[in-house]
């Protein structure tokens, strides 16, 4: 209770008794007291018992508001404020993430469909002459395997390339044994050290400059990814429609161990899949990649790549600025076998999402505040039902709410892997054996994202494969290291 100060005949800390009268006896002196006022108050509501209603008549009729006592019920009220803001705060964003979570799970449901439309075409006859460029730099988990798979297309029309920056690179006696048992006939070309451009970048546009003129048809593979046999004559046959620019695919992640590290490195990639749709804006990746060549020539992607170090961004730019059109084959989806340590998992995701932001700025913006509302959502969910258990307050609504956000995103990973498993149906029993990495592990993926956009705002330099890059702009880069 807040103490009186002295007033009038009141000595300051004096006890008033029960049966004490006030100033005046007389009743004119007395105003009624309303039923409504602070002191009845006390008495009504028991707080206080030591002080009732009639214990005290202050000769002006009621104290001012300042001398009231302070109960508990008010303080409390006051430090439920905050507490009621945040929830309210929480509810807009629940309904909001669970707006955003139908809608995926919508689009997801729209991407299943293309996958088993897609399934289902003939990539008929056509076989244009086609060179397959494998740009190599040391080693790495399966790369033998990886490149022999290069070899047993089913295509008979083609050549490969591999490409090196020197021979000095410890993957060139593997090189030199596949191309040794290789079918197709393949060429080893050494690039030599890259001058303001990505290595990768510079090996292929090495490679290019010296290609024959009687190929008709460019891919691009990487050789951490290991296709089908049926891969380059279904991701070269849509070309034979002059409409299609370039035909694009992606990788689907394996892990080969059971660290944490390398399953969040399989989780972050697995959302990236259903990125790519049947009419959605697409965009290249360099792991699986077509095109013609007249297209590839006419867009000017090697003048790009002379100050690049993103060989598919730069050639989605391209593509952009002739308004040709990327066509989606998931029948080619790729599979990549990984391992990580956390050092590689935030190397590689990082360096994803700062060329993203310097390439694809506007992808990058609106994928970095979804992952941001997604992150803020669950955080203020958890912190609320901790808050209001821990307070004796309802909190299993916000639990609910909560757990219902992360049930909605881990549908959409169901249907996403349910899509993968009958696109790759040799490996359906391993993906299934880790389908709890790609469907319950994603959920904590943003968390990761949000990581690798700070980053991303916050410096300009990479690492790749050893080398050290500073990404002045889309047409500029500095080799920072070697």
């Amino acid at each position: 209770m807040v103490m009186f100060p002295p007033h009038d005949g009141l000595q300051g800390g004096s006890k008033i008794s029960d049966d004490a009268s006030g100033p005046h006896n007389d009743s004119s002196h007395n105003p009624a007291i309303s039923n409504d006022s602070v002191p009845r108050q006390f008495q009504c509501r028991g707080y206080h018992r030591g002080v009732h209603s009639h214990a005290y008549r202050p000769p002006f009729g009621r104290l001012p508001l300042r001398f009231y006592p302070l109960t508990s019920s008010t303080a409390n009220n006051l430090t439920l404020v905050p507490s009621m803001h945040m929830e309210n705060l929480y509810y807009f964003l629940a309904v909001l993430q669970i707006g955003v979570g139908v809608y995926l799970i919508w689009q997801a449901l729209q991407w299943l469909g293309y996958v088993r439309r897609r399934m289902h075409i003939d990539p008929g006859f056509n076989a244009p002459r086609v060179a397959v460029f494998c740009p190599c730099k040391g080693l790495e988990p399966g790369l033998e395997r990886n490149l022999v798979s290069l070899t047993e297309f089913n295509h008979q029309n083609y050549e490969i390339f591999f490409i090196l920056a020197s021979d000095s690179d410890p993957a060139a006696p593997v090189l030199r044994r596949v191309m040794a048992g290789s079918r197709p006939k393949a060429h080893l070309i050494f690039a030599d050290i890259p001058q303001d451009c990505g290595e990768k970048v510079n090996n292929l546009r090495v490679a290019l400059e010296q290609l024959p003129e009687d190929f008709e048809v460019l891919v691009f593979a990487d050789s951490d990814s290991r296709p089908g046999k049926a891969w380059l004559q279904r991701l070269t046959a849509p070309l034979s429609d002059a409409r299609v620019g370039a035909t694009t695919t992606m990788r689907w992640f394996i892990p080969n161990r059971n660290d944490l590290a390398t399953l969040l490195l399989a989780a972050w990639n697995a959302p990236i899949v259903t990125m790519l749709t049947e009419k959605g804006k697409n965009f290249c990746w360099g792991g699986g990649t077509a095109i013609r060549r007249s297209v590839f020539e006419q867009i000017g992607v090697l003048d790009d790549w002379r100050t690049s170090v993103s060989d598919d961004y730069s050639l989605t730019r391209a593509l952009g600025r002739t308004r040709r059109s990327i066509l989606f084959v998931p029948e080619c989806l790729t599979l990549s076998f990984v391992e990580s340590s956390f050092s590689g998992l935030l190397e590689f995701t990082n360096r994803q999402i700062l060329i993203t932001r310097v390439y694809a700025e506007k992808m990058w913006a609106s994928a970095a505040a979804t992952h941001f509302l997604y992150c803020l959502t669950v955080l203020l969910g958890l912190a609320l039902t901790i808050g209001n258990a821990i307070a004796q307050r309802p909190a299993f609504h916000i639990a609910a709410l909560t757990f219902f956000i992360l049930l909605l995103s881990a549908i959409r990973s169901g249907l996403r892997v349910a899509g993968v498993t009958e696109i790759l149906p040799a490996s359906r029993a391993q993906i299934m054996s880790q389908s709890w990495v790609y469907i319950i592990l994603t959920t904590a993926v943003p968390f990761l994202y949000l990581i690798n956009v700070i980053n991303s705002v916050v410096t300009r330099k990479i690492r790749w494969r050893d080398i050290h890059y500073e990404l002045v702009s889309a047409n500029q880069t500095r080799i920072v290291e070697s």
